[in-house]
């Protein structure tokens, strides 16, 4: 099964939920933090580093012996990272989706496609539990092709836990697709329930069975409750705000290192969403 864990906003204890929940299980776990401009599942994981990958894109070269100057490649570039001025080409690699409009549309075949390195991956291990998390360049704003690499090594053979990044724009779409379940952390505030209503309008159209955990159940309101029982959203869990758990956090130790019988809440976590999916 593969689980994401997503939320719309960030600071809710989205990383703290897929770090606890696969230090919880007894199965061959597999951990993948796809929140790879900022990725910290490593800092409570404390695994063993095995090996790193780069991550590289397909950007524009152009040959200027055999350039003409059409334009050609300016006209089909949708993303503008190709201009033609004063018989002079602009690229702007930053700006380049590597779609190879611009390499296959040129007449003169002045066009070629370099490699640009954007970020790694890296591998690591901790007992049953594999671990591997992507690091994009810093100055580099694409981070779906490192998301990409992180998740072709899935191993359909584990339990996937998959760490998504805040917000719901294209990184976390990527990030969340294909799982067999997603779910969304949130806390009980005006701020939180408004992303937590777009990170759901986001997984319904992508027809992903989700629920939700409500972290620091016990400060903010009963709002966030109040909707979820309203759209017939199960609340998979509430976890308390504590002084244990903050200062755990705050030190980069897990939570079920201070409080092991949060062990059991996890576990019982995985339980309910294996009996979500049974039933569908």
């Amino acid at each position: 099964m593969i689980i994401s864990i997503a939320s719309g906003k960030g600071g809710t204890g989205k990383t703290t939920l897929s770090t606890n929940l696969a230090l919880s299980l007894d199965d061959k776990i597999q951990l993948l933090d796809c929140d790879v401009e900022e990725p910290n599942a490593h800092i409570f994981i404390r695994p063993t580093f095995i090996s790193k990958q780069s991550v590289a894109v397909l950007v524009p070269k152009l040959d200027t012996r055999a350039c003409t100057f059409c334009g050609k490649c300016a006209n089909v570039c949708a993303f503008n990272a190709i201009a033609v001025i004063a018989n002079k080409v602009l690229i702007y690699p930053e700006l380049c989706h590597s779609c190879g409009a611009c390499q296959y549309f040129c007449p003169t075949k002045a066009i070629s496609e370099i490699k640009k390195n954007i970020g790694v991956i890296e591998f690591f291990e901790k007992d049953k539990l594999d671990f591997i998390h992507g690091k994009l360049n810093i100055g580099e704003v694409f981070a779906i092709p490192v998301i990409k690499a992180v998740k072709k090594h899935i191993d359909p053979s584990k339990t996937v836990i998959i760490d998504a990044p805040p917000g719901t724009s294209c990184p976390v779409v990527e990030s969340v697709k294909d799982s067999d379940f997603c779910i969304l952390v949130t806390e009980p505030t005006p701020f939180g329930l408004n992303d937590l209503i777009l990170a759901v309008e986001v997984l319904r159209k992508m027809n992903i069975p989700f629920g939700v955990v409500i972290n620091r159940s016990d400060l903010g309101n009963q709002n966030t409750q109040d909707y979820c029982i309203k759209e017939h959203i199960p609340i998979l869990m509430n976890i308390p705000f504590k002084k244990e758990i903050a200062k755990a956090y705050s030190n980069g130790i897990a939570l079920v290192e201070v409080l092991p019988e949060y062990k059991k809440a996890f576990r019982a976590l995985i339980k309910k969403i294996q009996r979500i999916m049974s039933s569908k």
